[in-house]
Order: C-alpha cells, then sequence, then structure tokens
C-alpha cells in the first residue's frame, strides 16, 4: 500500500455561515466543488440555512484534506461510513488524518488532525427555544445525564446559565461519542463529565474537564471554548499529549482558496436554491 506523506496539520476552523449571503456566482462556484451525491443531497434541503451549513461542511472537509494531506483538490473523495460520518475514500491510505465537523446555531466547525488521533467535534448555540418551561425540559432530559452533571447543570445560577451549562454538557458528550464512532446510541448516563472551569472563553482553550464512564475515569482530552457569547465548541481527542489550538474563524473567500471546480458549473441548481426560503 502507498502511504502518502502527511504534513503536521492541526486545524480549528469555524465558519458563520448566517453572514454569508452568497451571490450568484458564489454559489455556481461552491456547488461546483461538491461531489454529485453532495450536490443532491443538498437540493433537498427546504430552508437555505440547512442548504448552507451542510454545503459550507463539504466544502470545509475538502479544503483541510488537501491542504493536510497534499491531495489534488478535484481528487478527493468522500464517503460516507454505516453511521452516516462523512470519511474520506482513501482512508486507508491517510492513516494518521482524522477530521470532524458540525453546525448547529449560526456556525459549521471543522476540526482536523494529522497526527494519528481520534477526534470529535461539536458546536452548540447556547439557548433553549423550546415551548416547555425549563424545569419540565430538564425533566424530560433527566435520563441523558448523570446525578452528578445535574447538581453541576442546575447549581450553575441564572436559568441563562444554566442552559448555557446543559449545553454545555451536551457539547461534550456529542464530541466524544461522535469520536468514537457510535452517535448518540448509547447510555448517556454512563458518560459522566466532572467541569473543573466553570467558564468558558473566546480566547483561550479550556482542558481540565475529565471524563468519567462507568464511574471510571478515561483518559481523554476536551478541548472548550466559546466561538461568541452564544456559542461553545467542544473537540474529544483520545491523546492527551494533543496540542490546544482556539478556533479561528474563516470566511468564504479563504474557504475557497486553492478550489478546483470538478463539476459542470449548474445555472438552474443555483435558481433553485435562491427560491428556496431563508428559515423557517
Amino acid at each position: 500500500m502507498n502511504i502518502f506523506k502527511m504534513t503536521n496539520t492541526s486545524v480549528r476552523w469555524a465558519f458563520n455561515f448566517t453572514k454569508w449571503n452568497p451571490s450568484h456566482s458564489d454559489m455556481l462556484l461552491a456547488s461546483s466543488c461538491v461531489q454529485t451525491e453532495e450536490k443532491d443531497r443538498l437540493s433537498r434541503f427546504y430552508f437555505r440555512k440547512d442548504f448552507k451549513s451542510s454545503l459550507i461542511g463539504r466544502l470545509m472537509m475538502r479544503k483541510f484534506v488537501c491542504q493536510a494531506s497534499g491531495k489534488k483538490y478535484d481528487e478527493i473523495k468522500f464517503l460516507r461510513d454505516d453511521k452516516g460520518k462523512p470519511m474520506l475514500f482513501e482512508s486507508n491510505t491517510y492513516p494518521n488524518l482524522d477530521f470532524n465537523i458540525s453546525h448547529q446555531g449560526d456556525y459549521v466547525v471543522l476540526a482536523g488532525e494529522c497526527s494519528n488521533v481520534k477526534l470529535g467535534v461539536d458546536v452548540m448555540k447556547l439557548e433553549y427555544s423550546g415551548g416547555k418551561s425549563l424545569d419540565e425540559f430538564f425533566r424530560l432530559m433527566t435520563k441523558n445525564f448523570s446525578p452528578e452533571e445535574w447538581v453541576m447543570i442546575k447549581s450553575s445560577g441564572t436559568e441563562k446559565q444554566q442552559i448555557a451549562m446543559f449545553c454545555r454538557h451536551w457539547c461534550l458528550k456529542e464530541s466524544y461519542v461522535k469520536a468514537i464512532g457510535v452517535g448518540i446510541t448509547i447510555n448517556l448516563q454512563d458518560i459522566r463529565f466532572k467541569v473543573n472551569t466553570s467558564v468558558l472563553d473566546k480566547n483561550f482553550i479550556v482542558d481540565d474537564t475529565e471524563l468519567y464512564i462507568k464511574g471510571m475515569k478515561v483518559n481523554w482530552k476536551f478541548q472548550e471554548m466559546l466561538l461568541d457569547d452564544q456559542h461553545c465548541v467542544a473537540v474529544a481527542l483520545n491523546d492527551t499529549s494533543n496540542m490546544n489550538l482556539v478556533f479561528r474563524e474563516i470566511d468564504f473567500s479563504e474557504l475557497m482558496e486553492g478550489c478546483v471546480p470538478f463539476l459542470p458549473r449548474d445555472e438552474q441548481y443555483c435558481l433553485n436554491y435562491f427560491r428556496k426560503c431563508e428559515r423557517p
């Protein structure tokens, strides 16, 4: 097997897709830089916001793999595993490469490594917009958190602070289950996080949160920070020596640097996008 030489690239990218209002030419370019099956999947989204976030995620993956592997942009091919997680078609050729994306709220995020670590990433908007009271919502979510986690969540202070701590714990759990490749299909009460630094910041990484599985401490590292006042992000890594890296916001211009379109530019496809509603 021919193993390609990888760079020592580690990236943490964030893209605020609510700031991106693509022109017709932007959409022509972007939609010509994703695979046919991805393009078909995108077309089924009813709202522009969902279309945009998914499209940006695919483009971020392609940019990272191109940058990290040196493989030609238009020769990169992605598949999905049996859990629906995107993966590189030639993953055996790049054994040290791992990446993960997440989108929620206003952001799409990507964490990528070329150092033979397993990782997962998740982003959460720090809000609760359900119709029920917060107490009722927490009651319905009881089974997803351990008693110790509920103490941490409910003792965080104001209702806003409790929501933020709830979202932070959910973000941590999502990042871990994505890293191990099981999705939210396991007993989440068995996964307990002990938060040692109660407040996150936009300018540096918090990495002292501990993970316990069925009461036993597990040697994983979690990198947490705020993207802005309303969004938190967490990266789970199975290598505690991995360096901390702050998420950096990129825009459409940087995202498309070095891109090579490999599908014909599709005028009708773009017109169909602009006919969609922005959001519910």
